[in-house]
């Protein structure tokens, strides 16, 4: 442990995939880190500390259990990858705005391709497994809810989860729909929110409010991480970068469809039976 090694790229994916080698104390380092990522972690030992709510030796542990020789070292890492990252999609425009030379289709087909290997390979498989004990519980509210864009993804989870178990609604964009959900939330409630960078305060504060009712916060957010991430039990982050200026949600599409065919596999035969029960309802009208 010296340097920054030479292939690291990413301090996330580092963080990603040691979570489930991490202790309880240095898991809500990584947490706090994720949550406010990378500014979090460029403050110092003792800020870090608090914000996690552990000792600072925790931290200094943390660091070294990732493979750092130091805590000045790990910055350096994080502020390798923060240098590194592209900005909004107005920045983004005067490189990925201009025409394909290989063709768009091809440099799509091929950005695709590397964005959903990248986000499955860096996607905690014990959150994931988490979130589907969550989603397949009968004993549970499931709440599903997204921004601008990716409401239509939870829409397409909400339509999926309604034919393989009750108690599943979709939580438009009225203040009248999420105050009432919000009211309507206890500790055997799972909300689920999609929420990808040009993250609002107005999803945060809904996220928060929720888990002060006691309500379980699940998140699919992008590699950067939502601010929601401070507040929730789960977390699924995938990558979002496309050829264009605008981010894509090819990878969180392809999540979600997972996350429907484990819980359909959990579910097993009363998945089955719901969704024969539903089959004859269509077919008699």
């Amino acid at each position: 442990m010296s340097e920054v090694p030479d292939d690291l790229t990413s301090v996330r994916k580092l963080l990603m995939t040691t979570m489930d080698t991490l202790s309880n104390s240095e898991r809500k380092v990584a947490r706090a880190l994720l949550a406010q990522y990378p500014t979090a972690g460029l403050t110092t030992v003792v800020d870090l500390a608090g914000t996690a709510g552990v000792s600072p030796p925790t931290v200094v542990r943390f660091v070294t259990r990732l493979g750092f020789s130091g805590f000045a070292v790990f910055q350096r890492a994080l502020v390798h990858e923060l240098n590194s990252e592209l900005g909004s999609p107005l920045k983004q425009y005067p490189q990925k705005g201009r025409p394909s030379r290989s063709g768009v289709l091809h440099e799509t087909q091929s950005a695709f391709a590397e964005m959903l290997s990248t986000s499955y390979d860096e996607l905690p498989e014990s959150e994931f497994r988490k979130l589907v004990r969550f989603l397949r519980d009968p004993g549970r509210e499931i709440r599903v809810t997204g921004g601008r864009f990716s409401r239509l993804v939870a829409e397409y989870l909400v339509i999926h989860l309604r034919l393989l178990r009750p108690g599943v609604h979709g939580v438009g964009p009225e203040e009248l729909d999420r105050r009432t959900t919000i009211a309507d939330a206890g500790p055997q409630t799972t909300v689920l929110v999609y929420d990808y960078r040009r993250y609002t305060e107005r999803s945060q504060h809904f996220a928060e409010e929720m888990a002060g009712r006691g309500a379980t916060v699940c998140l699919m957010t992008d590699n950067w991480l939502s601010p929601i991430a401070k507040v929730a039990k789960v977390v699924l982050p995938v990558r979002v970068d496309s050829t264009s200026p605008f981010d894509s949600l090819v990878a969180a599409m392809a999540v979600t469809e997972s996350l429907v065919a484990a819980v359909a596999s959990q579910l097993g035969t009363a998945g089955m039976e719901r969704l024969e029960l539903l089959e004859s309802a269509l077919q008699e009208e």
